[in-house]
């Protein structure tokens, strides 16, 4: 039995695009139902509910005609909607002009699509904002800005604990130098690669990564870095 508050429908057309998006859903916690159809989905939801609606809606003008009819259609059902596109301006303006929530072009970075995800169901669900973060042993504490293994505190300084947050709640996923510098520093700061590796190292050795604690953060030069976890 799928739970709702992690489920999300998806109506994608392109078969490589939704093996993308399934593959990064699940890694992030979420549960992902494919629909044939706009109106299959929303037959769907007659019947019960998700916590998000992403929804393809073509790379033309004239593609999204039966999106905007069946945003305009549909009646008693508040589900956040996201909109999938090539990305061009025109259709990002159409889709959010219509309704959607959100906009995510179909050549997107893992880790900010996730993160528009997780916004769009805050904005509609704030009681689902997440608060602690537990992998294996390790426990993360948003509010008290905390870190924890196996019940020890570890002491983390605010910049460390912004980057393990970012690191734990995206496990499985490749995170880019420029998304770690602008989450961490700020959203237009230019941080060189060689501060973004001392903050790795540290947060490494503090948080004493390894097979033996079944977590590591892997390094590709070319994509970031990535949060891997073996589970027992």
């Amino acid at each position: 039995m799928l739970n709702n508050s992690e489920s999300i429908g998806c109506y994608v057309r392109s078969d490589s695009l939704f093996a993308r998006l399934q593959a990064l859903l699940q890694q992030s916690g979420f549960s992902c139902e494919r629909f044939a159809t706009e109106n299959s989905l929303s037959r769907m939801l007659s019947r019960r509910g998700f916590a998000l609606l992403m929804i393809d809606i073509g790379n033309h003008r004239d593609d999204s005609e039966d999106f905007v009819s069946w945003l305009n259609c549909r009646t008693g059902n508040s589900t956040p909607v996201i909109a999938l596109s090539q990305g061009t301006p025109e259709m990002a303006a159409l889709a959010l002009n219509a309704g959607a929530d959100d906009f995510i072009g179909a050549h997107f970075e893992a880790v900010e699509a996730i993160a528009r995800i997780r916004a769009v169901i805050r904005r509609h669900h704030p009681n689902r904002v997440r608060r602690t973060i537990t992998l294996g042993k390790y426990a993360l504490d948003r509010e008290a800005a905390s870190a924890a293994y196996d019940g020890e505190t570890v002491d983390l300084t605010p910049r460390e604990f912004t980057m393990a947050w970012l690191f734990f709640s995206s496990p499985g996923v490749f995170i880019s130098r420029g998304t770690i510098g602008a989450s961490i520093w700020s959203a237009d700061s230019d941080v060189a690669g060689r501060t973004i590796e001392q903050h790795v190292y540290k947060l490494r050795k503090k948080l004493q990564f390894g097979p033996e604690r079944r977590v590591i953060i892997r390094t590709s030069y070319s994509q970031g870095y990535r949060l891997e976890y073996t589970p027992e």
